[in-house]
């Protein structure tokens, strides 16, 4: 079921389940969802109580894993249009021709093409291709750096997630949104650090966090740059 609770100025809901279980649990998934897990017969009053006390912890979950979650504003494909690579911006640059492609020249993304409706297609293309390219890359140099604990991720993905960043699973598969190409290399080493870390310490614990420190000591200044960068 779900329930909420006010806490100042904010609403915050949860899933309730019911189990069989000796204490309450709460967890704040990726995608920011709360989830109550209760011993069965437990009050509501009391649920709610322990979730009041629990709420500036929830609110910092959130905001933690807000970080993963792209906004960039919907693009027109026009000319003049300004466009993310490697966290620089460069001008969108349209040309009706007979040939098709698109190539970084100075402070443009030039866009040629005899169907301009294709723009879009040609450029996600693009980003894609570079994101193959620069992503793995940099995963591979980081990777090298976390042999010393003795793990490495059985598998790299790129693929699209509309709240996420990147990911670990529990079989130490890692998943990258190809947006990232559009972030700063700093950024994009924050994210792969991020879910390497997980292949070690699986939650945000004090010593998950440690080790994400150990392994990038400025990993703050990413962070934030990430979030405003890509807000």
């Amino acid at each position: 079921m779900t329930e909420s609770i006010e806490f100042g100025s904010r609403q915050i809901d949860f899933q309730l389940v019911y189990t069989n279980r000796k204490s309450l649990g709460i967890t704040v998934t990726p995608d920011l969802d709360v989830l109550v897990k209760a011993p069965i017969g437990t009050s509501i009053e009391a649920i709610k109580e322990k979730l009041h006390k629990k709420a500036p912890w929830i609110i910092r979950q959130q905001s933690f894993f807000l970080e993963f979650h792209p906004k960039m504003p919907a693009r027109k494909y026009v000319s003049g249009e300004t466009h993310l690579y490697l966290g620089r911006q460069y001008r969108l640059k349209l040309s009706i021709t007979d040939v098709e492609n698109v190539k970084l020249k100075g402070k443009f993304i030039e866009v040629n093409t005899p169907d301009k409706s294709r723009t879009k297609q040609l450029i996600d293309g693009w980003y894609l291709k570079n994101a193959e390219k620069k992503l793995n890359t940099t995963v591979i140099e980081l990777i090298k750096k976390f042999k010393k604990y003795n793990v490495e991720p059985n598998s790299i993905v790129l693929r699209a997630m509309p709240t996420r960043w990147g990911s670990c699973t529990a079989n130490g598969k890692i998943i990258l949104n190809p947006e990232l190409i559009k972030a700063p290399k700093g950024c994009i080493e924050y994210v792969i650090i991020h879910e390497l870390c997980h292949l070690i310490h699986h939650n945000h614990t004090q010593k998950f966090l440690d080790l994400q420190s150990k392994e990038m000591p400025d990993w703050e200044k990413w962070k934030i740059k990430l979030e405003k960068l890509l807000a």
